[in-house]
C-alpha cells in the first residue's frame, strides 16, 4: 500500500505535467484532504481531476479577487476613503470542490474516464484560453456572486452518453463552453419508426446463406464457409478483426470514382421529386456476417459489426465551428470497425414528411439504404428505406463531414436478413488514425443543390479539397452525391429499377 508521501508525490507528478508548481499544488491538496477526512480515493478519482479543478478554481478566484481589489482601490482614491474588507479566498467555494463534497456523501458528479497527463494538459491549455462550458448532467451549474459578477463556466462532462447500452462507455465533453448538450434518445440498434417494411425471419435464411455446420471461429477453418460467398469466397475480415485491405481499397475507389463502377437507374425513383430523372445508385460491395442460423459462436471473426462498438471514443465540442464531433481516444489501424450508423428506420416518404414538418435546422444527415435497389423489379415505398438519427440514434449521429479526405468510410453489412431493403451501415477507418484525432465522414453532399429540402450547411471541414469552395456546378472530385430526401409520392406508387453500366 502506498504511503502518504508516495501519494503526494504521485499527485504532484500529475500536476507537474500541467506545469502546475508544487507550491501551488500542496496547499490545495492539504485542504482537500482535511475537508474530506483524509479520503485519498476521492482525491485520486478520474486521474486527480478534483485536485486539478480545485487548483484551477483557486486561480480564477484569485484573478477575480485582484479585479475587486483594483476596483476598490480606484473607488478609495476617488472618494478618499476605503470601503469594505478584503474577501478571504476559499478554494472550497468553487463548483468543483462542491462536486467533490457530494462524492464524499455518496453521489458522484464526475465520470470515470481517465485522461492521460498529456490530454489533461491540452484541456488545461484550452481552458486557459477560453471560458468553460454550459452545465449539464454530471457538472455543477454556473454560480453568480452577490455583486453580480459571474464566475467562469466549466466544461460539461457526461460520463456515458450510451447509459450503459454499449459495451464501452462514451463520454461527452465541452472544453469550449459555447453549446448546450444535444437532446436525443440514445439507441444501440436501429428501430422501425412506423411504416418501414422490415421482415427478419430465420425461415427466410436459406442453407446457402448460412454456415450451420461451422463451429467456433469460421476464420480458423481450412476453407471459407458459405458466408464468404458474397465477398468472392474470401472473408472481408482478417483474423485481427480488420477489413481486408484489398476489399477496403475497392470500397474506397467506388466512393472516389463511382462512375467507373456499375450503377442502376430507377424508372420511377423514390428519391426524385416530381418524377425527376434518376441520377443512378451505385451497386455497392457488401460484407456478409454470420448470424443466428450459423454454427459458429459470437466471437467468430466474421461477426465484427454485430458485436458492437469496441473502440474508446469521445464526443466533444469542436473549436472549428463544426459543432459536436467524435474523436478516438486510442490509435486505430486502417480497416478498424469504429461504429454503426444507428437511427430510426423510415420510408423515404416518412422522411420527406418529417423534413416538411421540421421547423429547426437539422444537425444530422439521414442515410438512404439504396445499395441494392437494383435487385428488385418493383420497389414499394415501404421497401425504400433510410436511417434518421435526429431524434433517436447512437454516437454516429455526431460524426462530422469532411470533403474528400475523411478518415472513415461507410460499408453496407448484411447480418440478419438476406433481404437488402434493409442492411447495416458500418464505419471503418480508411487509414491509420491517431489518438485524439477527429473521426470524419464524407456525406457526399452537393452544396450547390438549391432544391434540396435539407439545407446544406456552410462547410467548415478544413480540407484543401473542400467542395463548398468549388465553383458552382463543379461538384468537386467525387461523382456520386448522396440524395437523402425523396419525392412525395401517391399511396401505392412503385419505383422500378433497371441496371445500367
Amino acid at each position: 500500500m502506498l504511503t502518504d508521501d508516495e501519494r503526494v508525490r504521485k499527485a504532484c507528478e500529475i500536476t507537474r505535467e500541467l506545469k502546475i508548481p508544487d507550491e501551488k499544488t500542496l496547499p490545495v491538496l492539504k485542504k482537500l484532504l482535511q475537508e474530506n477526512g483524509e479520503n485519498w480515493n476521492l482525491i485520486k478519482l478520474d486521474n486527480y481531476t478534483a485536485l486539478i479543478d480545485a487548483i484551477y478554481s483557486l486561480d480564477e478566484e484569485e484573478e477575480e479577487e485582484d479585479k475587486k481589489k483594483k476596483k476598490k482601490q480606484t473607488e478609495t482614491s476617488s472618494n478618499g476613503s476605503s470601503r469594505g474588507k478584503s474577501h478571504v479566498i476559499n478554494v472550497f467555494d468553487s463548483p468543483h470542490s462542491a462536486a467533490l463534497k457530494k462524492q464524499s456523501q455518496g453521489s458522484s458528479n464526475r465520470g470515470k474516464s481517465v485522461d492521460s497527463p498529456a490530454t489533461l494538459k491540452r484541456k488545461y491549455e484550452t481552458r486557459s484560453a477560453k471560458s468553460g462550458s454550459s452545465s449539464e448532467e454530471g457538472v455543477q451549474k454556473q454560480s453568480q456572486t452577490s455583486d453580480g459578477v459571474r464566475k467562469k463556466r466549466y466544461k460539461a462532462i457526461i460520463r456515458d452518453i450510451t447509459k450503459g447500452s454499449e459495451s464501452v462507455e462514451i463520454s461527452l465533453v465541452d472544453e469550449v463552453g459555447s453549446e448546450q448538450v444535444p437532446k436525443f434518445t440514445y439507441i444501440p440498434h436501429n428501430i422501425v419508426y412506423q411504416n418501414a417494411y422490415l421482415h427478419v425471419s430465420l425461415a427466410r435464411i436459406s442453407d446457402d446463406d448460412c454456415c450451420a455446420s461451422c463451429n467456433g471461429d469460421c476464420l480458423s477453418a481450412d476453407f471459407p464457409c458459405a458466408c464468404a460467398r458474397e465477398t468472392s469466397g474470401e472473408y472481408a475480415y482478417t483474423k485481427e478483426g480488420l477489413v481486408r485491405e484489398e476489399f477496403l481499397d475497392t470500397c474506397i475507389k467506388m466512393k472516389k470514382a463511382p462512375d467507373t463502377f456499375s450503377k442502376f437507374y430507377c424508372q420511377v425513383c423514390p428519391l426524385e421529386r416530381d418524377n425527376g430523372k434518376c441520377e443512378g445508385h451505385l451497386i455497392r460491395k457488401f460484407i456478409k456476417e454470420c448470424w443466428r442460423k450459423c454454427g459458429c459462436d459470437m466471437m467468430c471473426g466474421n461477426r465484427v459489426v454485430q458485436r458492437g462498438i469496441r473502440c474508446q471514443l469521445q464526443v466533444y465540442f469542436t473549436q472549428e465551428g463544426k459543432g459536436w464531433g467524435i474523436r478516438t481516444l486510442q490509435d486505430l489501424p486502417k480497416g478498424t470497425f469504429v461504429f454503426e450508423y444507428i437511427g430510426e428506420i423510415l420510408t423515404n416518404t416518412e422522411l420527406y414528411e418529417r423534413n416538411i414538418r421540421s421547423t429547426s435546422e437539422r444537425h444530422t444527415y439521414p442515410v438512404t439504404l439504396d445499395a441494392d435497389w437494383g435487385s428488385e423489379k418493383d420497389l414499394k415505398d415501404e421497401e425504400a428505406l433510410c436511417l434518421d438519427a435526429t431524434i433517436c440514434g447512437n454516437v454516429a449521429r455526431f460524426v462530422n463531414h469532411r470533403c474528400e479526405d475523411a478518415n472513415l468510410i461507410d460499408i453496407p453489412v448484411q447480418i440478419e436478413t438476406p433481404d437488402r431493403h434493409y442492411y447495416h451501415i458500418a464505419f471503418f477507418t480508411i487509414r491509420d488514425v491517431k489518438a485524439m484525432d477527429e473521426l470524419t465522414w464524407d456525406y457526399l453532399i452537393d452544396f450547390h443543390d438549391e432544391s434540396h429540402p435539407v439545407k446544406a450547411f456552410k462547410c467548415c471541414c478544413g480540407s484543401e479539397l473542400c467542395r463548398d469552395k468549388m465553383p458552382k456546378g463543379s461538384g468537386g472530385k467525387s461523382g456520386e452525391r448522396r440524395k437523402v430526401v425523396p419525392a412525395k409520392k401517391q399511396a401505392g406508387s412503385k419505383a422500378v429499377a433497371v441496371k445500367r453500366k
